[in-house]
């Protein structure tokens, strides 16, 4: 069933995930220092402060906690605190840690003061998280050396290090673990005018013609998020070079867009259909997630994390005890007319549309 949920993540154009086609432009595209990263402003105020006293002192960063939507900006934080500390970045994910051997293995071979990056960290092993709590308090490991009787404990000494872990649950976080975090940040959504002025730097980078509107175009239909905006950037550009003279003006844009699905909120076609299939199936809700999955021919899970957290955000979708339901909200932005008696907060929801 994951594996089906994973697959219909990389479908979509509007998935905040990392596929496969984003991995070499977010490299080309990452920014070095945090002046150059753009948003977050609170989050960079005080990592500079955090960076700046710790390398007065001499002495490692704090172990920090990045958590929020993905696609904001988490592993690049990780790699500009690297390069502002001047020290190196080992990279891994919690599911590829299937053993304490994996993690001691990393851990040993770190230099002073290096940054390791855990993302997903929330899908630590928890036999591999018990390791981790000395190593992070006391820079020292304990390997149980032989089995049974005669296994004995052997400590090891670890170099000092920063830990930097990334989760977009961090409810799901052990409290122990959560605790032995010294700075805890939370990324939030990017605005409009952030998400601007992120798709003309990339347009810069990879030298794409592209004016303000443009990229005003494109970042107000990105939901948020510079993964997708910079997504949104790579496909429109296509449209603009065999539909155009090769310049991403609000027009091509507008129009790429539209041909993508992807409506001015950033809504593609599986988010128009949850919702239509509430408003006219279920008469505006309640109804069960799972009955709502079935009838769509999606996955729970798919529903659950893809299409709901960004519907919620707008404020398009409630959850209730009974189910799921559409607000006055989704009415009107998908040109429905909401009865006056009761709304689908009580399932007795009747739809008509608005007449043209």
């Amino acid at each position: 069933m994951i594996e089906t949920s994973d697959m219909q993540f990389e479908e979509r154009m509007v998935t905040p995930r990392e596929v496969e086609e984003d991995r070499e432009a977010e490299v080309t595209l990452r920014p070095q220092t945090l002046v150059e990263y753009i948003g977050q402003d609170k989050v960079k105020e005080n990592l500079a402060v955090y960076i700046e006293a710790a390398k007065r002192r001499g002495d490692p960063l704090d172990h920090v906690l990045l958590y929020g939507p993905p696609g904001l900006g988490k592993t690049t934080l990780s790699s500009i605190i690297a390069h502002e500390m001047g020290v190196n970045l080992r990279v891994t994910t919690g599911p590829a840690i299937e053993k304490a051997g994996d993690l001691a293995a990393i851990l040993t071979n770190l230099q002073p003061n290096d940054v390791l990056f855990i993302d997903e960290i929330h899908r630590l092993n928890r036999q591999v998280e018990e390791i981790l709590y000395p190593a992070l308090e006391d820079h020292a490991i304990d390997i149980i050396m032989g089995k049974g009787p005669s296994a004995r404990s052997l400590r090891v000494d670890l170099n000092p290090f920063t830990l930097v872990g990334a989760t977009t649950r961090a409810g799901q976080l052990s409290s122990p673990l959560r605790d032995r975090f010294g700075v805890i940040l939370r990324l939030e959504l990017y605005t409009t005018e952030q998400l601007t002025d992120i798709v003309r730097r990339s347009a810069m980078l990879l030298k794409i013609p592209c004016s303000i509107d443009g990229a005003m175009e494109i970042a107000g239909r990105a939901r948020g998020t510079p993964r997708i905006a910079n997504r949104l950037l790579k496909r429109v550009r296509d449209f603009a070079d065999v539909m155009g003279n090769g310049e991403i003006t609000q027009e091509i844009a507008h129009m790429a867009l539209d041909r993508l699905e992807i409506d001015e909120l950033g809504l593609d076609s599986n988010d128009r259909r949850m919702l239509e299939m509430i408003i006219k199936g279920y008469s505006g809700g309640p109804v069960g997630l799972e009955t709502l999955a079935s009838a769509l021919g999606e996955e729970t899970v798919t529903l659950e994390d893809v299409c709901e957290p960004y519907l919620m955000q707008l404020g398009f979708l409630a959850r209730t005890p009974r189910g799921r339901c559409a607000t006055a909200l989704a009415y009107q932005h998908l040109g429905y007319q909401q009865p006056d008696s009761g709304g689908g907060m009580d399932g007795q929801m009747k739809f008509s549309t608005e007449e043209s």
